[in-house]
């Protein structure tokens, strides 16, 4: 299909879906009137619900009435709630009915988080967020083709919503609740039209063992002219190397030779952009970040260069508060004055995001930091989680710090690294990290005959370096007489990591690498399976 053709399909569908351009235009200039409608929104829609009338949503005219009558709410908080939807009670946290829940694993005391799927967070929130981002893609590159050409997509897997206790109802309502990814989630609701420019086919896409969906995507979807796909970047690295593997090519775009878009989201991009770059050598290919999770679609890059943080969607059925980190303890305690709405942020801010959504979630936390870049527009980072960091011996490291001081090393060594996990450990006097890296050359790879243990210890001296570089307490910890030595490197052969996370029942969809962990649990099971003693 030719350029001039794929213009003009893509001037009808920005004809067709001008609403979206237009709302992102409006939360570049009114993002805190589109706040205050969506919080209109959700109080009327509260008052229809059990969790609303319980706590009197008719007599709330302000946040601060809000903010008084809801306490701030983690996932063990609202799991009665779910636990009474999935059980069959009906407008429990929302005024809808829920047939689908989006299951990922997270902080909480259960194995996994089943977080409400209603008609309006489905459509008014994750499709519009990414027909929004899409939309301004286009609109930003006349001459895309990816409405004219197919969309990868790596998809999870949904089935039955199983509880221990089936009782009756539950019995007579089961096959027809369902929770899985929520990728998995959209694709059995995406329209039909989508089918047409999507590969693999949805039975495929739907498959729950990942290498199985992998070795069928690699039968179906290489034949097709495939110009974009989306997903984590971990998981989509495996996928591409498949792809080669399984042609015989080089890189991509031997395979692909319109490919020009990866949406990704999930994980940092930094540490996986270079080895993108050898995949898909091209230079018009763009990467796009955009902050989707299973409880709501937050924020998207809205340029094409990036590098300036994410804009916030604004209209789309959440209302945000931000807390700042250093006030969260007060926060959790009750003190409502910690917690600010979109209008009252500033830039250089570690925030813990809080949501309120047409999902049914109330003031909840997906225990997730951000920092804004900019208040006009409003557009951020995510710097971390509330949980995901080290601060074994007072040196404060957040998950953004080790994005960036391993992006960098990698960066000036020229080395891959496909995966990693860092953790504290302490010992008598001092303690130190320990870094578990898989690397994706010879020398560093402890099962290759190249294999140089001194090119490790070589590159542990650079990354504790970079990591002094953008974080000063680290740096102060490791001043000669403190509390750290140099960190330490486990090197992991290619491959350990997906070994890892199948081991556990966690490949594909939503399922992450934990960056940083408070203890050694983690380094001990890799250790374990690469037979290192």
């Amino acid at each position: 299909m030719g350029k001039k053709t794929a213009r003009a399909i893509n001037k009808a569908v920005l004809a067709w879906g001008k609403g979206y351009l237009k709302d992102v235009e409006r939360s570049l200039t009114r993002s805190a009137d589109m706040q205050r409608e969506v919080f209109s929104q959700l109080m009327k829609g509260g008052r229809e619900c059990l969790f609303g009338k319980e706590r009197d949503f008719d007599n709330i005219h302000s946040l601060s009435d809000f903010q008084k009558r809801v306490k701030l709410s983690k996932y063990d908080d609202i799991a009665p709630y779910i636990t009474r939807i999935r059980q069959g009670e009906k407008y429990v946290l929302w005024n809808q009915d829920v047939r689908w829940f989006a299951k990922s694993s997270g902080t909480s005391s259960d194995k996994s988080k089943y977080i409400p799927i209603t008609k309006d967070s489905l459509y008014g929130t994750h499709f519009k967020g990414m027909k929004t981002m899409l939309m301004n893609y286009v609109h930003l590159n006349p001459d895309s083709r990816v409405f004219s050409s197919y969309a990868l997509t790596l998809g999870g897997s949904v089935a039955p919503d199983v509880l221990s206790d089936k009782d009756a109802l539950h019995t007579l309502l089961q096959g027809k609740v369902f929770d899985g990814d929520l990728s998995a989630v959209m694709l059995r609701n995406s329209p039909r039209v989508v089918e047409f420019l999507r590969t693999p086919s949805r039975k495929t896409a739907l498959v729950a063992d990942f290498a199985t969906k992998v070795g069928l995507i690699c039968k179906e979807s290489t034949r097709k002219n495939v110009s974009n796909f989306s997903g984590v970047p971990s998981w989509n690295l495996v996928l591409m190397n498949k792809i080669l593997e399984y042609t015989g090519k080089s890189n991509l775009l031997e395979v692909w030779p319109n490919m020009e878009l990866f949406m990704h989201g999930g994980i940092s991009f930094e540490p996986y952009k270079e080895i993108y770059r050898k995949l898909i050598p091209s230079d018009n290919m763009h990467y796009l970040e955009n902050y989707n999770a299973s409880e709501g679609y937050f924020a998207f890059q809205d340029t094409l260069e990036g590098g300036n943080g994410m804009l916030m969607t604004v209209n789309n059925g959440i209302f945000y508060e931000f807390i700042p980190f250093g006030k969260l303890d007060a926060a959790l305690e009750g003190d409502n004055s910690c917690a600010v709405p979109l209008e009252g942020v500033q830039t250089g801010i570690d925030y813990a995001i809080v949501i309120s959504t047409v999902g049914g979630l109330w003031r909840y936390m997906p225990e997730d930091l951000v920092r804004f870049t900019s208040v006009n527009p409003y557009r951020l980072l995510v710097t971390g989680r509330t949980k995901m960091y080290i601060n074994a011996f007072g040196e404060e490291l957040m998950i953004n710090n080790a994005e960036r001081a391993i992006a960098s090393a990698a960066s000036k060594t020229g080395i891959e690294i496909t995966d990693y996990t860092a953790a504290p450990q302490f010992m008598s006097v001092q303690g130190c990290h320990v870094w578990a890296i898989e690397f994706n050359d010879p020398l560093h790879n402890p099962e290759s005959p190249e294999f140089q243990p001194q090119a490790v210890e070589d590159f542990a001296e650079l990354l504790d370096t970079e990591i002094q570089k953008v974080n000063s307490d680290y740096e102060a910890k490791r001043s000669p007489g403190s509390t750290m030595q140099r960190l330490k490197i486990l090197p992991l052969a290619p491959g350990t990591f997906y070994r890892w996370m199948e081991s556990r029942g966690k490949t594909g969809g939503q399922n992450k690498v934990p960056r940083l962990w408070k203890d050694l649990k983690y380094i001990d099971q890799l250790k374990q399976m690469a037979n290192i003693k």
